[in-house]
């Protein structure tokens, strides 16, 4: 199948959290399984350098120098197309257009306010995504769209290019990989978007008068899905508070979760390129000397029988880290533990953990921004990893830590319930600690029972380590579920071409 990902980031180039993980190692891995897969994402400054050539290891070549996209209200919007190489040889086209993507951050600004013209940035990409397919004449067969940003594009199909013998037939796949953030903005964004106000209704665009990016995205596709099969029915829940249950039921057996998958030629202790000392399931020797990397680099107290417990995040209310601080310092008064932590966002979360090595010298260590380098080698040389998410779509960093034998303590919400096992004290099985209230309360008992647990049952805790490392989450069994997926929406498509072709009227 000719495959066209429309994606708002993707490593290594840009991002922002898991979309751009799972973005790129899907891609790589229908590209290795004999698929064609194109990725479309913006040409952003961050990824140019001053002469507008990519920079570093992300050498381009122009694809087309100039070329028109038509937009509403009759505008039209000259933009370039080039193309670079991603994970698993898959060719990533860059659309540049410095008016919309020539900036400092990819969303918002340095501030964290959102750009006003958010709208008209991704509705943009997501025609220019199609644009550049038909001026390539590379016929599509499914174009899988990744959240808000790139939704539009499914009405595009359906509404403009209905009929185009490039793309107009293409089947149209959704994922939702996070439903909190659906694109929600005024209705005077509407009209640079160019669809008629036929669709300015509750079950397409509209929403309390308000422009509903997602919830039209989940109108027009053909099939879509969230990021694990707990999410999909948490979100499709009467009663979830994302308010779109009613647009994913409608989707009926079009409308699943997948269970993300890891890309393990990076995040492998037996081979990661960001850490010294390797280590597998059978020789946990590399461990212990990169948790000693670790408090090197963290200004902890060097002490291998003191547990660290690693955090990766992004500072969000999604998170959770602001029910850690309640009872953080409580944590590190009564118990005889370490922190290590990188993370950027709310500004009020990075002063606090930027401000406790200060005070808590030795046990509590904080990189404030987002290393590579740093969350791989927080990965590798922790002992227990905390993610305390009020929800978690998928979550990937839990998935790491199994495979770097650190074990996850998390809330049971999302992929979380589906990628952890919940440890029992009384026959030692399981693969991390698992607890069921966003509370400050409950994430102080489930670190304490993970501590004493460290310290009084160390064998169970060893075992688990090595029952975690085995634990496989590879793109081998959600990549089947994708093409799967993708062969039921070409079927759905199908029939919507029947219904909706002269003949059937």
């Amino acid at each position: 199948m000719n495959i066209l990902f429309i994606a708002s980031e993707a490593v290594p180039f840009a991002k922002t959290g898991g979309l751009a993980d799972v973005v790129s190692s899907l891609a790589a891995y229908l590209q290795t399984n004999g698929h064609n897969v194109k990725i479309v994402i913006p040409y952003y400054k961050t990824i140019k350098d001053k002469t507008g050539v990519g920079k570093g290891k992300f050498a381009v070549k122009q694809v087309m120098g100039s070329f028109c996209v038509h937009m509403g209200n009759g505008q039209e919007q000259w933009c370039g197309l080039y193309e670079t190489t991603g994970y698993g040889n898959v060719p990533v086209w860059l659309i540049e257009c410095d008016n919309f993507f020539n900036r400092d951050g990819l969303y918002h600004d340095n501030n964290y306010n959102d750009f006003l013209d958010n709208p008209s940035r991704y509705a943009f990409l997501s025609n220019a995504a199609l644009q550049s397919c038909i001026d390539t004449n590379f016929k599509v067969d499914i174009v899988h769209c990744h959240d808000w940003q790139s939704a539009p594009a499914l009405a595009y199909i359906k509404t403009w290019y209905w009929n185009n013998p490039t793309i107009g037939h293409a089947a149209g796949i959704l994922t939702v990989h996070n439903a909190q953030y659906q694109g929600t903005y005024g209705k005077e964004h509407y009209g640079y978007m160019g669809f008629g106000w036929q669709h300015w209704t509750s079950d397409k665009f509209e929403d309390n008068g308000h422009l509903n990016m997602l919830k039209a995205g989940i109108y027009f596709a053909d099939a879509v899905n969230t990021v694990s099969p707990t999410h999909a029915k948490e979100i499709s829940d009467p009663y979830s508070e994302f308010g779109l249950a009613p647009y994913f039921n409608a989707k009926g057996e079009y409308f699943c979760g997948i269970l993300n998958g890891v890309d393990y030629e990076e995040w492998n202790p037996e081979k990661d390129a960001f850490i010294k000392h390797h280590f597998s399931s059978g020789d946990l020797a590399g461990k212990k000397k990169c948790k000693k990397d670790l408090q090197t680099k963290f200004c902890l107290k060097a002490d291998d029988n003191i547990p660290i417990i690693g955090i990766v995040a992004r500072m969000a209310s999604q998170k959770g880290y602001d029910l850690l601080t309640p009872v953080l310092e409580q944590i590190l008064n009564e118990f005889e533990i370490q922190f290590a932590i990188v993370g950027s966002g709310d500004k009020s979360l990075e002063g606090y953990f930027g401000w406790l090595p200060a005070v808590y010298g030795g046990k509590f260590g904080s990189y404030i921004g987002y290393s590579n380098e740093m969350a791989h080698l927080v990965e590798a040389g922790s002992d227990m990893f905390l993610m305390p998410s009020r929800f978690e779509p998928c979550g990937l960093n839990q998935m790491y830590s199994l495979k770097y034998g650190t074990l996850p303590i998390v809330r049971k919400v999302g992929g979380l319930a589906d990628s952890v096992d919940n440890y029992n004290p009384n026959t030692g099985v399981g693969t991390g600690f698992v607890f069921d209230d966003a509370s400050p309360q409950a994430i102080y008992g489930t670190i304490k029972w993970a501590v004493e647990t460290w310290y009084d049952r160390r064998t169970h805790f060893e075992n688990m380590q090595k029952r975690a490392m085995d634990v496989d989450f590879s793109w081998d069994v959600a990549g089947k579920q994708y093409i799967e997926l993708y062969n039921k929406a070409k079927t759905a498509r199908a029939e919507y071409d029947q219904k909706h072709s002269p003949k059937s009227k």
